[in-house]
C-alpha cells in the first residue's frame, strides 16, 4: 500500500478532469518542477493507484440519447452458468458496463441506445435472448449530476 499524502489527491483531481494534462501543466498548478510532478503521477501508477487513463465520449453527441439501467435476475442459476451470461451480454456493444450486483438483480447493467424505440430493440431482440435471463427492470437515465472522481 502506498501513502498518499495533500499533493497526491490535487495531482489525481486534476488527472481526474482532465487525463492527458501533461506533467509540467500540473506542476504549474501546485507550484511542482515537471521532473516532481511527473515523478509523483509515475510512482501512483506504478503503484496501481492509477489503474489507466480512458477517454470518455460524449453519448448524445454521437446520438445516443438514452441511457438504461438494467436490473437483470437470472432465471436458473444450475442449468445456464454465470459465465455463459457474462460472455453473451458482453458481446452487445450497446451494454457499456455490467456489475455482478449482491440484492434484489443479479447484474445491473449500463445500455445506450439511439432513443426509446432503438432501446426497446436491444432489449427484446438480444438482451431478452441471452441465456438464462429471468426477470428484468428497467430505470431510464434522466439526467447525470456527478461523474465519477477520487475516492
Amino acid at each position: 500500500m502506498i501513502e498518499i499524502d495533500g499533493i497526491d489527491r490535487q495531482i489525481l483531481r486534476l488527472l481526474v478532469q482532465d487525463a492527458s494534462q501533461p506533467a509540467s501543466a500540473i506542476g504549474r498548478k501546485l507550484g511542482l518542477s515537471q521532473p516532481a510532478a511527473w515523478r509523483r503521477i509515475n510512482r501512483l501508477q506504478e503503484a496501481g493507484v492509477i489503474a489507466r487513463k480512458r477517454l470518455v465520449l460524449d453519448k448524445e453527441a454521437l446520438g445516443f440519447g438514452v441511457t438504461v439501467f438494467l436490473g437483470v435476475k437470472l432465471a436458473a442459476r444450475g442449468r445456464v452458468g454465470v459465465d455463459d451470461f457474462e460472455r453473451a451480454v458482453t458481446a452487445i456493444r450497446e451494454v457499456q458496463l455490467v456489475e455482478h450486483v449482491l440484492g434484489l438483480f443479479d447484474y445491473r447493467l449500463r445500455v445506450v441506445a439511439r432513443d426509446l424505440a432503438d432501446f426497446e430493440r436491444v432489449l427484446r431482440r438480444r438482451i431478452l435472448t441471452l441465456p438464462g435471463v429471468g426477470n428484468v427492470e428497467a430505470n431510464v437515465l434522466l439526467s447525470e449530476e456527478r461523474l465519477p472522481g477520487p475516492l
